[in-house]
């Protein structure tokens, strides 16, 4: 069973290792030694491939063969986000463009003065949304709702040769602290943001179908958007060729204390997302519970 268990894969040396590639020999050389990285993965990491080859093969309808190839080529794709992540944090942004479909929805978010809820998911790049947002002149402050699940060391080496970011961070509390801190952002004209695509064991979850088949979500983020009265909306930071991002804003407009709604046009805008973008969906679990029983 391949359950996700709220942290990363990598070391510390594998990182140092590309950032000394990036700040020597530029992104494309570090793309390069990708082409291995994703090599190991794909030969050695056999429930993150079952996992992702269920996603490509059942949910997508590809064929084995392509299924197969689409499993590298995530890993690829993945390692690349990563990558960009690294180079835009590091002050290398300037190799990077980007174009923003429905930046005035933020604009006019910000300009209404009621804060607002942002709702992603682990598709595409969204870790680097604040850069885009400042290059495109949408002056806003980001508080990513979290579980402080990281591996500690990977942060602590990303904080030292990073510049430092904006975003604020509010932690997920079992004395439901985070709430006041939600509400105190939102006072402030912030923006929240949470992810809604990672279920906890043990969590409160909301069940919908994404990709024609139902699973379990993660309840918090519908629960707490959906009864704020204020705007929400979903954001995802897209990879293109060429060191270029698609940033993609769209406003959910569902009922007031209507969670289920809410859950629904997320998933559904996911999943417009992934039909555009399949290689990018980095959830390498059991997402759909298909494999307990094995």
């Amino acid at each position: 069973m391949a359950k996700w268990d709220g942290k990363s894969k990598g070391t510390v040396l594998g990182y140092k290792i590309f950032v000394f590639f990036l700040k020597r020999t530029g992104i494309k050389s570090a793309y390069f030694i990708l082409y291995f990285v994703a090599t190991y993965y794909f030969l050695f990491l056999k429930k993150s491939n079952r996992a992702i080859y269920y996603y490509f093969n059942e949910r997508l309808g590809y064929s084995y063969f392509k299924s197969k190839i689409m499993i590298y080529k995530s890993y690829y794709t993945f390692g690349q986000t990563i990558l960009d992540k690294v180079s835009i944090s590091s002050g290398m942004e300037k190799q990077f463009t980007s174009e923003h479909e429905g930046g005035e929805i933020l604009k006019k978010l910000l300009s209404d003065k009621k804060g607002g809820v942002l709702i992603s998911a682990h598709i595409g790049n969204f870790e680097i949304a604040q850069h885009f947002f400042g290059e495109k002149d949408i002056d806003l402050q980001t508080n990513l709702v979290t579980t402080d699940l990281e591996h500690s060391a990977i942060k602590n080496y990303l904080g030292k040769i990073s510049k430092k970011s904006s975003v604020k961070f509010i932690i997920i509390q079992d004395d439901l602290s985070h709430i006041f801190e939600i509400n105190a952002a939102l006072a402030r004209n912030e923006l929240v943001c949470f992810t809604g695509d990672r279920y906890f064991d043990g969590g409160k979850f909301l069940v919908e179908k994404i990709l024609g088949k139902e699973t379990k979500f993660p309840a918090g983020p519908f629960l707490i958007a959906s009864r704020l009265q204020v705007p929400v909306v979903f954001v995802y930071v897209m990879k293109e060729d060429n060191l270029h991002y698609h940033l993609y804003t769209r406003e959910a407009n569902v009922k007031h204390r209507d969670e289920k709604a809410l859950l629904k046009a997320y998933t559904e805008s996911v999943e417009t997302m992934l039909k555009k973008y399949p290689l990018q969906w980095f959830n390498y679990f059991d997402f759909w519970n298909q494999f307990d029983s094995n």
